[in-house]
This record gives C-alpha cells, sequence and structure tokens, in this order.
C-alpha cells in the first residue's frame, strides 16, 4: 500500500472516531466532500480494500505480449548483441517492426539480466564551449584507431570530420589502415568540392597536422620557423585558420563523435557482416546520412558561412602530397627513392638545375611541376608520404639565439 492509500485510510479511520470532520478530512486529503463520503462507504464495505486502485495488480492494457518480450530478449542475445538501449530500440522498430519505446526495451534487459553495453562514469567539471552560430565557421576532425571489426579484419583509423553549428558528420570521412596526412588531405578536398571551405579547423596536435620534431633544415633555422606539414601547407593555401587543442577534452565534440561511432557504427559493421576495409568504407557511407538525421542538430543561423573555391584552384594538387626538388644534369628528379624523368621541353629545352615541385595526388599518380606548367606524370603507387630533406636537430645555440631575437622583437 502506497504512503497516499494510507493517508486515505487513516483519515476515514479519523472521521469514523470523531477526531475529524468530514469537511475537515476533504481538505487534508484534497478531495471534494462528496469524494470523502463515497470513500467513506466504501471502506465501511470492504475495509481497507477500498483504497487501493482499481487497476492494482493488473497487467497495463498497452503491456507488450510475452511471446514479443521474448523475441525482444531474443534478438538481443544472437542478432544485436552489443547494441545500446537506443540503438536496439530503433532497430527494432526499423528492422524488425517491433514497436517498443527505449524505457521498454531497457526494463526487458535489465529484466532477463543483460547489462548495458557501454558503462558510464561520472564526468569532470568542465566549461562548455558555445557552438559557432553557422555552418562552415569551424570543423573539428580528428582520427580515431579501434578495432571497428571487432578482430574479423585489420585495427583500422577512421578519419573524418564534424560541422561545429549543427554537429554533422562531413563528407569525406573514410576508413584508412592508420591516421596519416593523405587521410586528412582527403577529408579536406571532399569537403571542399561538396560543401565549400570552412573558416577555421579544431585540431589536436597529431604529427600528420603539426610539427612535433626538433629537427631543422638551414631555410628554416634561418627564417626562424618549421615548414609547415603537408595538412597545414594546404590548410593555409586555401585560407582556412588552425586552431590547436592542447587535450582530448578541448576537442571535445569530436572525441564523443568517436564514443557514439564505436558504439553505433561498430554494431552497425558487424550485422553487416564486414571483414575488409572496402567494406567498412561502404556501410559507412550509407550510415553517414543516417548518423546525421538522427543525431545533428540545426545551426543558430541557417544562413551557411562556407566559402566558395576560387576559380581556377586545383584542388588536387593543393590536397597532395608535395615535395621541392631540383632537376638533375641528367634531367631526372630523385624524390624519397624515386626517380622521374623529365621529357624535353620546347625546342628540346633542358630541365637541369630547375627546382620543381613534385605532388603525388591522392589517387596515387604522380606530376611535376614547374610553377604553374604540367613537366611530367607518372604511374600510380600507393600513398605514402615521403622525407626528402635532410634535417639537423637544433643546437642549443641556436635555441639561444632565437630566443634573444624574440625577446627584442617583443620589447
Amino acid at each position: 500500500m502506497s504512503a497516499e492509500e494510507w493517508k486515505r485510510l487513516d483519515a476515514v479511520g479519523r472521521i469514523e472516531r470523531g477526531d475529524l470532520s468530514l469537511g475537515q478530512a476533504a481538505q487534508v486529503l484534497g478531495l471534494s466532500k462528496r469524494q470523502v463520503r463515497r470513500l467513506r462507504g466504501r471502506v465501511r464495505a470492504q475495509g481497507k480494500e477500498a483504497v487501493r486502485h482499481g487497476n492494482a495488480g493488473r497487467y497495463p492494457t498497452n503491456r507488450l505480449a510475452q511471446a514479443v518480450r521474448e523475441r525482444v530478449v531474443e534478438l538481443a542475445k544472437t542478432k544485436y548483441v552489443g547494441f545500446n538501449d537506443t540503438h536496439f530500440s530503433e532497430k527494432l522498430r526499423e528492422e524488425e517492426g517491433i514497436e517498443a519505446s527505449r524505457p521498454t526495451v531497457r526494463r526487458i534487459l535489465r529484466g532477463a539480466g543483460i547489462g548495458a553495453a557501454r558503462k558510464h562514469r561520472a564526468a569532470k567539471h568542465r566549461r562548455r564551449r558555445e557552438r559557432k552560430p553557422q555552418a562552415g565557421m569551424m570543423m573539428l576532425w580528428d582520427g580515431s584507431r579501434h578495432d571497428w571489426l571487432e578482430g574479423r579484419g585489420p585495427i583500422l583509423c577512421l578519419m573524418g570530420a564534424i560541422e561545429d553549428a549543427s554537429g554533422e558528420f562531413l563528407p569525406g570521412t573514410h576508413f584508412l589502415p592508420q591516421e596519416s596526412a593523405a587521410g586528412y588531405l582527403g577529408v579536406l578536398k571532399a569537403i571542399a568540392e561538396e560543401k565549400g571551405l570552412p573558416w577555421s579547423v579544431y585540431q589536436d596536435r597529431h604529427s600528420a597536422l603539426h610539427r612535433n620534431d626538433d629537427h631543422w633544415t638551414l631555410a628554416e633555422e634561418l627564417r626562424g620557423e618549421q615548414d609547415p606539414t603537408q595538412v597545414g601547407r594546404a590548410l593555409r593555401e586555401l585560407g582556412v585558420e588552425e586552431i590547436f587543442a592542447l587535450s582530448p577534452q578541448a576537442k571535445g565534440r569530436v572525441e564523443r563523435l568517436w564514443g557514439t561511432a564505436q558504439d553505433r557504427l561498430t554494431s552497425e559493421l558487424r550485422l553487416a557482416g564486414v571483414c575488409t576495409i572496402e567494406q567498412a568504407n561502404s556501410v559507412l557511407e550509407r550510415y553517414r546520412p543516417h548518423f546525421n538525421r538522427r543525431f545533428a542538430k540545426p545551426p543558430r543561423d541557417a544562413k551557411p558561412a562556407w566559402r566558395a573555391v576560387r576559380a581556377g584552384m586545383d584542388l588536387s594538387r593543393i590536397c597532395s602530397l608535395r615535395y621541392r626538388a631540383t632537376v638533375g644534369n641528367d634531367n631526372a628528379v630523385r624524390v624519397g627513392g624515386r626517380v622521374f624523368d623529365i621529357p624535353p621541353g620546347p625546342h628540346r629545352r633542358s630541365y637541369a638545375k630547375v627546382a620543381v615541385e613534385v605532388c603525388q595526388i591522392l589517387d596515387g599518380s604522380w606530376r611535376i611541376y614547374l610553377d604553374q606548367e604540367l613537366l611530367a606524370t607518372a604511374v600510380a603507387e600507393e600513398i605514402c608520404e615521403l622525407r626528402t630533406l635532410p634535417r639537423h636537430k637544433r643546437s642549443d645555440a641556436a635555441r639561444a639565439f632565437r630566443k634573444a631575437v624574440h625577446s627584442m622583437r617583443s620589447t
């Protein structure tokens, strides 16, 4: 018997003993005198059972049938093993035709001894950063190396980006064997082609995005600044501001994306029986629109801020692995152990001693440019970032000199 039922029974007893009037009992119970009079009559006739609700002990009319409940438990243990409660309830509705709310599914699973797929711990207090008001003002990108195939295939790295204002999973997201500059350049190129250019990008200090080494070329020493990474060079050329996070928590939105993906996307890959990187990318392409419908939010300002790619801008060249080299006396360029022959120019012109740019396009093919002139091409091969320039570790004397110059400039 509930506290409210005990209260009503006690009030009726006090009326019978003369401790309360009918009006006083109605006031303390929040009922009308007529309701209290009827309640008093039922208690006289039925005893304490009269204060119990008429539906007590009965199953609700909308309760799932026992056969359906058993089917839910069976699916949770077999076909949809490892799915979280919300994801599982969505699959029941979309794939199995079972209409059951998430709380109902949760009660059924816990009653059957099936625990939560993910364990949560209390979050530490952190200050929230306001989202940008318009789509295109900032994107966040990262790579997540994880056992996405749960032992059915190789360990993969999911590389992708989200839009800060809406949380939309942006184009170009794909699986690679490992986080790399080529992966980031592929994401950047796909976003630029489909959406446009963002104003800024929030990122961590992975070596593909930020120079973390203490090795300098002579030109870098003289300039007082290290050359950017391949990705940093492309971002600067496209006018995208780089913002570096100092901790995983600082880029919490994209980290939460990985948490959601490692739960839901992993389950989708398991459901599809994926074993290869090609199959994983196929499932990912189908999953991304579903993720955006489920989780993306409209930005505060509906007008997008994506910048258009300038006419004549060669995204294939900008979003490629680029190296500076000098043509040898034999009109051949040597980069990272590879040799590329340069054909003669107009009037059999020689290009010996000329500085050129060697680009490996994201499809694996090679191009060699002299300014904007395409000198030669080569067949495609596996994408691999090369270390081409000899570097030396910066000396303590050089560090002290640069520090003194910096202090003089600041004063």
